[in-house]
């Protein structure tokens, strides 16, 4: 049975080793050597590029990376779990259409949602035309180009990803348990907080995990709606192979940023 259970296997090894091992192999080669004169990678073998990570320029943007994912994820479970809740406690009929309307931002791309927060909120965007239109401010607020534009941003494009795990898992609880705890004499906000919060944990688990990792990585809302003013990791990673061409630097990045996802998934497991 045992090598039964190893020949069925090895065709999903052999496709992680070629698809995942290899490639991180590839990187963390990249990471140890040095970058060419023209670009791409030399010898010799080195250190250095992770000893640049210490640098208090890259560590505020680690720092303040995590900090942004962590508050974007926080926020999405505000406001992600009202909406989970009421859409699993909806009728069957009205259920899909809660679905639907959940989905619907991924059926438009991503950087044209991005480039709409853009024209909203911009000096000359719709909400501080409309603001300044009935006399409420008398000059553009700054909405763009600040980490709360970033937050804004993130919230909104991952928001999907909490909604829909945790309406799995609240999808699952039977209404009589809330029914038995209430003919207990538990309080509505009792019987939420030790009936429906315990049973919701591992959907609120997941999308947190998929919205934090999701936030961490991204480069292109920090890019859009950060401007200058607002860099992530992400996009520290994306100038290194880009613009910089200094692959061994920003592959050095690439993996202290997979070690600190990593971590963050060991420590909820824990």
């Amino acid at each position: 049975m045992h090598r039964l259970r190893a020949w069925f296997l090895a065709p999903a090894r052999l496709v992680n080793l070629v698809c995942f091992v290899l490639p991180l192999c590839i990187v963390l080669a990249y990471s140890l050597l040095s970058r060419g004169v023209y670009g791409g990678v030399e010898l010799p073998w080195t250190f250095d590029n992770y000893r640049r990570l210490f640098d208090p320029l890259y560590a505020g943007i680690f720092l303040r990376s995590l900090w942004i994912a962590g508050l974007s994820t926080a926020l999405c479970l505000v406001l992600g779990s009202p909406l989970a809740w009421f859409t699993a406690r909806a009728d069957r009929k009205r259920r899909n259409l809660y679905l639907n309307l959940v989905m619907i931002p991924f059926w438009t791309s991503f950087l044209v949602r991005t480039y709409a927060w853009m024209f909203l909120l911009r000096d000359t965007g719709l909400i501080n035309t409309a603001l300044m239109s009935v006399g409420l401010i008398s000059e553009p607020l700054p909405l763009l180009y600040n980490n709360g534009a970033v937050m804004l941003g993130l919230v909104y494009g991952y928001l999907p990803f909490l909604v829909l795990p945790l309406y799995t898992s609240l999808e699952k609880i039977d209404p009589s348990m809330l029914e038995a705890a209430s003919d207990l004499g538990a309080k509505p906000s009792t019987a939420f907080w030790t009936v429906v919060v315990p049973m919701a944990k591992p959907g609120m688990r997941a999308g947190s995990i998929l919205v934090f990792i999701s936030c961490i990585g991204t480069y292109l809302t920090p890019d859009l709606l950060g401007g200058s003013k607002t860099i992530m990791i992400g996009n520290v990673v994306q100038n290194q192979f880009t613009a910089a061409r200094d692959w061994p630097f920003g592959a050095a990045c690439s993996l202290v940023l997979m070690g600190l996802v990593m971590l963050f998934l060991r420590s909820d497991e824990l």
